[in-house]
C-alpha cells in the first residue's frame, strides 16, 4: 500500500505537535488515472485494527498502520464517501464510532471572529466553550477555545481516558482551537491540554465552561443552558419598563455558602427535572453540607419576602476553588459554583425569587483573578488574560492577576460574561467588585511598582473604556436593571451616563456615609455633639452621584466586629443604637443594602465556615430587632417619599440640621407628589425630650407612621400617641411647627393625615358657622 501523506506529517500529529491536524487525519480525496480516491487516516494510540464502516453502504475496508503502528490509513475508491465509522480493536475490546476528524467545523464563522478580534461580540459565549450539538445527523459536542500563542490543544475527558493525543483540536484565525467529537453530550467532564513551543503542558479548565466539578476537581463539565423552562416572563417584561432609580430599591447581601447549613439528619432534597418530584441525593453522607439552590429557594427567599427586602444580592456565584475566598477569587465566569448545585438549580433559584417579587443581584469580579493551575493564569503558556508585566498585572496585596482590558478579546470575554449573566439566568443586576482596584495603577503598589499611562497619569484609561462598553451593553440589551459600582475614591461621575463623560452604572455605594456613620455610632453618645458633620456631610454631596447607602460583609469581618459590637454603652444601648443607625438609613436618599447578620443583631463577626447565630432570635432584643427591620422596610416600600425622587434634590430638605447640643436632625422626605411627603426627626443619644418642637410645612394633623423605640423592637416605648396636631407657631423657616416627645436613639417618621385633618377643619367650620 502506497503512503499518501509524508512521513514527518505523521511523526507531527504522533509527538501532538501539529497545529491543524485535520490536514492529515480524516478523509482527503486525490484524483488518480481518473478516479476518485479516498485516504481516510487515523490515529489511534493503544489500537491494534481499525476499519472504515460505511453502513450505508453496507461495505467494511481494513485500514493498515504506515509509517507508526498507531497511524492507520485505508484507501477507497468512490465519487463520494458517505459519513462512516471506524471500527477500532484495542486491548481485547472493539468499538465502532463517528471519526471526529470526517466533520467540517459547525462553530465560529468568519464573522464571529472578526467580532471578537474586535472586541464586540457580545454573545462570544454562544460560540467559544462546549456546546452539545447535532451535526451532519450526529449528536456530539462542539469545543472552541482561544489560545492565540499555544503550539497545539487538545481535548481531554472520560471520553478518550484524558489522553491528550486522541483528540487534537484544528488552529483556526486568531488563535482559536476547535473540535466537534461525536457520540458524546450533556455531562462529560472535559479540559484542554495546552502546549506552549518549548514544549510545556498547562490542563486547563473551559474559560467559557457553564459548570464545574465539584471542588477541588477542576473539570469542566459539559452543559445545556436552554433545558429549564422559566416562568419569569411577567417579571422580565415589567422589569424592562421600570426606571430603578425611582423604585424602592432595599438588598439583602447573602452568602449562599454561610447563611444556613443543612440539616446533617437528613439528605439534600432536589427536585426531579422529569417528574417534578422530590427526590433524595443517592451518594449523601452525614455532616456539614451546603444548602442547594433548591433548598435556599425554599428557606432563604421566604425570610427575605418576610423581611422586606426587594433584592437578594449574592457573594459572587462564578465558580471559586476556595470557600475562604468568600467567591471573589474566580476560576469560572461562567459557570455557578457547582457547591450548591447545577445550573438549571440556581436558574430555578432566580426563577422563585421572581415568582414572590424579589430581584436578584450578581457580585461580579472583573478587577483579578487567581493563579490557580487550571483557571485563567498563564493560559496558553504565555500571559494571556493578565499584563506580562507585573507592575500592570499583579495585586501583590491579594495574590492575584490583573485583566489586560487593553487586549480585545480579553475585554470581549469580561462584557460577554456580564451580558452572559442576564442573559442566561435572569438576574436582576450586577455588584461590581473593587472597581477602584480596576482605576487606578497604582492601586495598593509602592513608588516603583506601577507604571503610568500614556499621559503620565495614574488613571488607567483601558479599564475606564472597559467599564464604559460594558454599562453601555447590559442597559441595551437590558433596560430596567441595576450596575452597581463598589468605588471607594472621590473618581467623577461614576453613576453618569457615558455619553456626559461618566462610567455609565446607575447606582454608586457610599463608602463615605457608611464610614461616617460607623464613626458616629461607635462613639460614646456624649461625643456626638461634637462629630454633627458625621450625620450631615454626607447630604452635601448626595446628589454628585446616585449612591447607594451599603453596611456590607466588609464591615463585619478581619476584627472589625459585627454591627451590634461596634455600638457603645449596655445591651439596651447597643440594640438601640442598631436600630437608629438603620432607620436613619432607610429615610436618608439612596438605595439600601445590609449584610445578612445585621438584621438581627448577631454579636459574632461573619463566619464564612459557619452558619448565622439563628439561636439568637429566641431572644427577644434580637427579634425586636428583626421585627423592626421588617416594618422599617414595609414602610420604606409602601411610602414613595422615601424612594421616588433619591436623586433629585426636590425630594430632600432639611428641617433642622444643626442642634448638634442635643444630636438631633429633621428633615423632610418628599415623592414627585406635591402632597406627598413624610417628617423624619432623629435623635442620636439616649437622653429623650418630651418637648421637643419641631418645624412643620402643612397644618394639621401628623400620624406616627414608625417609631424605632416601640416597644414591639425592643425600645423603651416612648412616642407621641400615634401622631400629634400641629401648632400655628412658625419655627425653622417652617409656617407650623409640631410638639414632638423624642425617645431616646430613635427615628420617627411622621406623615400629614389629610383625611382626618379635612374632617377636623371641616368640623371646626361647621361649628364656627
Amino acid at each position: 500500500m502506497s503512503i499518501t501523506i509524508a512521513p514527518d506529517q505523521i511523526d507531527r500529529i504522533a509527538r501532538n505537535q501539529h497545529e491543524d491536524p485535520f490536514q492529515v487525519l480524516g478523509p482527503h480525496s486525490m484524483e488518480e488515472n481518473g478516479k476518485i480516491i479516498w485516504a481516510v487516516r487515523a490515529y489511534l494510540p493503544n489500537a491494534e485494527k481499525a476499519s472504515v464502516v460505511c453502513p450505508e453502504l453496507r461495505t467494511e475496508y481494513p485500514m493498515h498502520s504506515v509509517h507508526n503502528p498507531h497511524f492507520f490509513e485505508c484507501q477507497i475508491e468512490l465519487v463520494e464517501l458517505p459519513n462512516y465509522q471506524l471500527r477500532i480493536q484495542e486491548n481485547g475490546h472493539e468499538r465502532v464510532t463517528y471519526d471526529p476528524y470526517a466533520f467540517s467545523s459547525p462553530g465560529l464563522s468568519d464573522y464571529d471572529i472578526h467580532l471578537f478580534a474586535e472586541g464586540n461580540h457580545h454573545r462570544i459565549y454562544e460560540k467559544l466553550g462546549a456546546h452539545a450539538i447535532e451535526l451532519e445527523g450526529v449528536k456530539g459536542v462542539y469545543f472552541a477555545v482561544w489560545a492565540p500563542n499555544a503550539r497545539n490543544v487538545s481535548l481531554l475527558g472520560d471520553f478518550n481516558l484524558w489522553d491528550g493525543r486522541k483528540h487534537q483540536m484544528r488552529r483556526r484565525a486568531n488563535g482559536i482551537w476547535e473540535m466537534f467529537i461525536p457520540e458524546i453530550g450533556v455531562g462529560e467532564h472535559y479540559k484542554y491540554e495546552i502546549k506552549n513551543h518549548q514544549g510545556h503542558i498547562y490542563e486547563k479548565s473551559d474559560p467559557y465552561g457553564f459548570q464545574q466539578e465539584i471542588r477541588p476537581k477542576t473539570a469542566s463539565i459539559v452543559t445545556d443552558l436552554h433545558k429549564y423552562t422559566w416562568n419569569d416572563s411577567e417579571w422580565m417584561e415589567t422589569r424592562r419598563h421600570r426606571d430603578p432609580l425611582k423604585q424602592p430599591v432595599s438588598v439583602y447581601e447573602c452568602h449562599l455558602g454561610s447563611w444556613m447549613h443543612g440539616s446533617t439528619a437528613e439528605p439534600p432534597l432536589l427536585e426531579n427535572g422529569e417528574t417534578g418530584t422530590s427526590v433524595m441525593v443517592s451518594d449523601y453522607k452525614p455532616g456539614a453540607r451546603f444548602l442547594t439552590y433548591r433548598e435556599l429557594a425554599a428557606k432563604l427567599i421566604p425570610y427575605v419576602k418576610e423581611l422586606g427586602f426587594t433584592h437578594i444580592e449574592v457573594l459572587p456565584v462564578a465558580e471559586h476553588p476556595f470557600d475562604g475566598s468568600w467567591g471573589y477569587q474566580v476560576t469560572g465566569y461562567y459557570a455557578p459554583t457547582s457547591r450548591f448545585g447545577t445550573p438549571e438549580d440556581f436558574m430555578y433559584f432566580v426563577d422563585q425569587c421572581h415568582a414572590n417579587g424579589i430581584g436578584v443581584l450578581v457580585d461580579w469580579v472583573p478587577g483579578h483573578f487567581p493563579k490557580d493551575g487550571h483557571g485563567l493564569a498563564f493560559f496558553d503558556g504565555t500571559h494571556l488574560y493578565e499584563h506580562a508585566d507585573p507592575r500592570k498585572g499583579e495585586h501583590k496585596e491579594w495574590g492575584t492577576l490583573v485583566f489586560n482590558y487593553g487586549r480585545n478579546e480579553v475585554r470581549n470575554f469580561l462584557v460577554a460574561n456580564a451580558l452572559f449573566w442576564f442573559d442566561k439566568y435572569h438576574i436582576d443586576g450586577i455588584r461590581v467588585d473593587a472597581v477602584a482596584s480596576m482605576l487606578y495603577l497604582d492601586y495598593f503598589r509602592k513608588d516603583g511598582e506601577w507604571v503610568t499611562n500614556q499621559y503620565g497619569g495614574r488613571e488607567n484609561l483601558e479599564a475606564v473604556e472597559f467599564l464604559r462598553q460594558t454599562n453601555n451593553i447590559i442597559f441595551g440589551y437590558f433596560p430596567g436593571v441595576l450596575s452597581i459600582a463598589e468605588e471607594s475614591t472621590a473618581w467623577p461621575m461614576v453613576s453618569w451616563p457615558t455619553y456626559v463623560g461618566g462610567l455609565g452604572f446607575n447606582l454608586k455605594w457610599n463608602m463615605g456615609w457608611m464610614h461616617d456613620m460607623l464613626d458616629y455610632f461607635h462613639m460614646d453618645p456624649w461625643f456626638r455633639q461634637f462629630h454633627q458633620n458625621n450625620i450631615t456631610f454626607s447630604i452635601w454631596y448626595h446628589h454628585t452621584e446616585n449612591f447607594m447607602l451599603a453596611l456590607s460583609h466588609d464591615e463585619v469581618v478581619h476584627g472589625k466586629s459585627n454591627m451590634i459590637g461596634k455600638m457603645p454603652g449596655d445591651e439596651w444601648q447597643k440594640f438601640a443604637n442598631a436600630r437608629c443607625l438603620f432607620s436613619y438609613m432607610f429615610t436618608h436618599p439612596g438605595k439600601k443594602t445590609l449584610f445578612m447578620s445585621m438584621e438581627f443583631g448577631q454579636w459574632s463577626e461573619w463566619n464564612v465556615w459557619g452558619d448565622l447565630e439563628w439561636q439568637l432570635l429566641q431572644y427577644s432584643p434580637h427579634a425586636g430587632l428583626k421585627q423592626m427591620m421588617s416594618e422599617l422596610n414595609h414602610l420604606y416600600r409602601s411610602e414613595p417619599a422615601l424612594y421616588v425622587q433619591d436623586y433629585d434634590p426636590q425630594g430632600f430638605d432639611w428641617i433642622d440640621c444643626s442642634d448638634n447640643r442635643h444630636s438631633v436632625v429633621a428633615f423632610i422626605r418628599r415623592s414627585d407628589n406635591p402632597q406627598d411627603f413624610l417628617i423624619v426627626v432623629c435623635n442620636f443619644t439616649p437622653q429623650p425630650h418630651s418637648h421637643y418642637r419641631v418645624g412643620i410645612p402643612e397644618k394639621g394633623f401628623y400620624q406616627e407612621l414608625f417609631n424605632s423605640d416601640a416597644r414591639e423592637y425592643g425600645g423603651s416605648n416612648m412616642g407621641n400617641l400615634g401622631g400629634k396636631w400641629t401648632d400655628d407657631w412658625a419655627c425653622q423657616n417652617q409656617a407650623y411647627s409640631i410638639d414632638l416627645c423624642l425617645p431616646p436613639l430613635a427615628v420617627l417618621v411622621l406623615k400629614l393625615d389629610r383625611k382626618v385633618t379635612q374632617a377636623a377643619l371641616e368640623g371646626q367650620s361647621s361649628s364656627g358657622a
